[in-house]
């Protein structure tokens, strides 16, 4: 694996200023970029996921397509093309060229979209197209369960400040459910949240403690706004609290509706009134929190897991060699 940026530019992104040390960063980034080029000729196939810069026009797809004819496969599960930037960096929206994205697809071998949407969108450049859902590895990374038994109960979400809006919905909500029920609301991101709640805890997201921060969460919520950018998320959050048997409520948005079952695997919820009457019954109901969760482990490790997609990933070398 190569990313793009190293781990301290990654870090420097969102924060607020320091604009030369963010710019030297990105310009080492590009230097190894071109660096990773000279050796990509012995490569067999290469593997692109969104994008091999993450600003600027598609140099580095173009040179890989047109000057060194390497087939690359192509990945995406967000609607990339769409502008979704975060405040932080505004003035620099540009500089992320939305438009490249219809190009990655076009000279690309194949391509893996996460969800249909996404797949229809590739198949305006490109025929060679495949949906692979996103992939939870169950042996390696997402190895723990949550204890229902555990007190205190905690909702909570997770995400980057960029998606936090979406909260926004849930707030009223939560202020309703902590005059009736103790619980802690948390919310694991890269940015604390600006929210009043006397339930809620930021935890920092982390790399090394991702997953066992969301191991302690007893219900897990992903609610969603009705739009093209939503339409284009493959259910990460959901997959995640799924993986770990926590039972997951979200907004029935995109492929949500797809990956839960509603009443059975998860819950899906549109109104006030329903985001509030289904986590209040599972704030009440241990043995309702334990049975869902276990249905949704069971649709990961059916549908969603390593064990259930290698072989289409697989395939998609064999086919680019």
């Amino acid at each position: 694996m190569f990313p793009f940026l190293d781990e301290k530019t990654w870090k420097l992104l969102y924060a607020e200023g320091k604009s030369f040390q963010k710019a030297i960063g990105i310009l080492k980034s590009f230097l190894r970029r071109w660096g990773l080029m000279f050796r990509l000729k012995k490569a067999d196939y290469v593997f692109v996921h969104r994008e091999v810069a993450h600003i600027g026009p598609p140099i580095f797809e173009w040179v890989m397509a047109k000057v060194l004819r390497i087939k690359y496969i192509y990945d995406f599960d967000d609607a990339t093309w769409l502008p979704n930037y975060s405040q932080t960096n505004a003035r620099f929206n540009r500089l992320k060229a939305y438009w490249k994205v219809k190009y990655c697809i076009k000279w690309a071998h194949q391509v893996t979209a996460g969800n249909d949407y996404l797949a229809n969108y590739a198949k305006k450049y490109n025929q060679n197209v495949e949906v692979i859902p996103t992939t939870i590895d169950l042996k390696n990374h997402h190895t723990e369960k949550t204890n229902q038994n555990r007190k205190p109960l905690i909702i909570g979400w997770t995400g980057s400040h960029t998606t936090m809006r979406y909260l926004d919905f849930i707030v009223p909500i939560m202020e309703r459910l902590e005059k009736k029920f103790e619980f802690e609301f948390h919310v694991i991101s890269n940015e604390s949240p600006k929210y009043k709640l006397k339930s809620l805890r930021f935890i920092k997201w982390n790399k090394s403690s991702e997953i066992r921060d969301l191991a302690r969460l007893h219900i897990g919520i992903m609610p969603l706004e009705e739009d093209i950018w939503s339409k284009g998320k493959c259910g990460f959050k959901a997959l995640q609290y799924m993986a770990l048997e926590i039972p997951t409520v979200a907004s029935p948005v995109g492929v949500n509706s797809t990956i839960i079952t509603d009443k059975e695997s998860g819950f899906l919820c549109t109104t006030p009134e329903e985001w509030e009457k289904i986590l209040a019954q599972l704030l009440e109901n241990q043995s309702l929190r334990e049975f869902t969760g276990k249905k949704g482990f069971k649709t990961i490790k059916e549908r969603y897991s390593v064990e259930a997609n290698w072989r289409k990933y697989l395939g998609l070398f064999k086919h680019s060699i």
